[in-house]
C-alpha cells in the first residue's frame, strides 16, 4: 500500500509540474499580446491567490464585477499562473499578474485602487492586506450554513458584504465585539442577476434532477460530501426511472483527498455515459463547465450537500432536497434553513424517485421555502440584488473619500 501511494504522489507531482509549465508558456504568451493596463485608471481590485481547482470562486462573480467596473473599474489581481491565464481568457475584466510581492507593489503604486475585494479566505489575502489606505471587503463566494461562514477571520476585513438577514443572525452569534451595522452590510445575491450558460439539451417531459455535490472535505468537521454515500445510488436509479434528466454538477476538488470518493466520481460518470449511450434522447449531462446558472433554472428539483449550493438553489424558490452527511462528526448548524430542510439520508438514496415525487408535491414544503428565501435573500426581484451591490459600493467609496480627506495631510508611509 505505502508504495502504491509513493507512486501516486510521484504521479501526481509529476502532472502538477507539467501542468504548471504549460501555464506558464500559455501565460507568457498571453501577456506578450496584452496591452500595458492604463496607469491610474482602477479603483477595484479583485484580488486571487488560488490555483485553477479554486476559479469557480471568481467565475460566478465575473459578471456582476463587469457591470460594476462601469462605474468603478475593476481589475483582478491573480497570484497564480495557471488561474491568472484562465481568467485572461474567459474573464470580461482585465487581469494583473502579481507573482512575486514586487509585482503587487508595481501595480499599487501605478493604479488608484481604494477597494479590494476578496473571495475566499486563502491565507495569502494578508499579503495584501499589509496595504492600508484602501478598503479590504470579503464578498465570499457564496451563500451557506457552513462553519466557515462564521469564522472569526470576518473580522480581518473592513467591510464585508453577506447575503442577508440569515448571514447577520448567524455571525451575531459567534463573533464578538463586532460592529455589524457598520461592517456587515446585505447585498443579496448579485450573481443571481447574472444566470449565464445555454441549455445543452431539448426540454421534453422528464423531469430534470439537478445533482450538484460538494467535495470529500479536508476533515470530519466539514466532511459534507455525498458522492461516496449517496451519489452513486441516487444516480442510478434516476438513470434507471425513464422519466428523469440528470444534471451531474460534481464539485471541481471532488476526490482530491479520498481515493474512494474520487472512484465513486468517476462511477457516476460512466453510468451517465452508459446511459446516454443506450438511450441518446435522455440527454443526461455531466457538467463541468465554467457557467453556473442555467442548471439551477432548468432543474425541477435539485439534491444538494451542505455548501453553498443550497443557497444558490434556495434564490430560485424551486424544490430541493439535502443530503444528510454521513460522518457523524460534520457539523450542521441547524440553526437556520437546515433545521427546516428536506433531508435525504443516504440510507434512501436508492428510493431517490419516490423521494422526489413527494417533496415535489407539498405545498407546505413550498410555503415554508418561499419564507426562507426571503430571510436568507430579501427581495430576489431581478435587479434588486444588483442595486444592493452598487449601493454598498457606492457607500465604502463615499466612505473611502471622506477618509482620504481626513488624512489628508498625513505624511506618506
Amino acid at each position: 500500500m505505502g508504495i502504491r501511494n509513493d507512486a501516486r504522489l510521484a504521479l501526481k507531482l509529476v502532472r502538477e509540474a507539467v501542468a504548471s509549465r504549460r501555464a506558464q508558456l500559455r501565460l507568457t504568451h498571453t501577456l506578450q499580446k496584452q496591452h500595458p493596463l492604463p496607469k491610474g485608471h482602477f479603483t477595484v481590485a479583485v484580488y486571487f491567490a488560488d490555483g485553477p481547482v479554486n476559479l469557480y470562486q471568481m467565475r460566478q462573480w465575473y459578471k456582476p464585477l463587469a457591470e460594476l467596473a462601469e462605474t468603478w473599474p475593476v481589475v483582478v489581481l491573480s497570484r497564480n499562473s495557471a488561474s491568472a491565464v484562465t481568467i485572461m481568457e474567459e474573464s470580461p475584466l482585465p487581469v494583473a499578474f502579481v507573482r512575486k510581492v514586487t509585482d503587487l507593489e508595481r501595480v499599487i503604486d501605478e493604479q488608484d485602487i481604494r477597494v479590494v475585494l476578496y473571495v475566499n479566505q486563502n491565507t495569502r489575502n494578508f499579503q495584501m492586506m499589509r496595504y492600508g489606505r484602501r478598503w479590504h471587503v470579503f464578498i465570499n463566494h457564496g451563500e451557506s450554513d457552513k462553519m466557515y461562514m462564521t469564522t472569526n477571520q470576518f473580522k480581518a476585513y473592513d467591510y464585508s458584504f453577506i447575503a442577508g438577514e440569515a448571514a447577520l443572525s448567524r455571525l451575531r452569534r459567534v463573533l464578538w465585539d463586532y460592529d455589524f451595522d457598520k461592517r456587515a452590510l446585505m447585498i443579496g445575491r448579485p450573481q443571481a442577476d447574472h444566470y449565464s450558460g445555454r441549455l445543452p439539451y431539448t426540454p421534453d417531459e422528464r423531469e430534470v434532477v439537478l445533482y450538484a455535490p460538494t467535495w470529500e472535505g479536508d476533515r470530519p468537521s466539514a466532511a459534507y460530501g455525498s458522492v461516496a454515500s449517496h451519489g452513486v445510488a441516487l444516480v442510478k436509479a434516476l438513470l434507471a426511472s425513464g422519466r428523469h434528466r440528470v444534471i451531474y454538477r460534481p464539485h471541481p476538488r471532488s476526490g482530491v483527498v479520498d481515493h474512494d470518493y474520487k472512484n465513486a466520481n468517476h462511477e457516476i460518470i460512466a453510468a451517465i455515459a452508459a446511459a446516454n449511450a443506450s438511450d441518446p434522447s435522455a440527454h443526461h449531462v455531466h457538467d463541468t463547465g465554467p457557467d453556473l446558472g442555467w442548471q439551477l433554472a432548468a432543474s425541477d428539483v435539485a439534491i444538494v450537500d451542505i455548501s453553498a449550493m443550497v443557497y444558490d438553489r434556495l434564490a430560485t424558490g424551486k424544490p430541493l432536497l439535502v443530503t444528510r452527511p454521513a460522518n457523524a462528526k460534520a457539523e450542521i448548524d441547524t440553526s437556520g434553513y437546515l433545521s427546516d430542510a428536506e433531508w435525504l439520508d443516504a440510507s434512501a438514496a436508492g428510493e431517490i424517485v419516490a423521494r422526489l415525487d413527494a417533496v415535489t408535491h407539498d405545498a407546505a414544503a413550498q410555503e415554508r421555502l418561499h419564507s426562507w428565501v426571503e430571510r436568507y435573500f430579501g427581495d430576489t426581484t431581478p435587479g434588486a440584488a444588483t442595486a444592493r451591490f452598487h449601493a454598498a459600493m457606492s457607500h465604502v467609496m463615499d466612505e473611502w473619500e471622506r477618509h482620504a480627506a481626513l488624512h489628508a495631510g498625513d505624511e506618506p508611509s
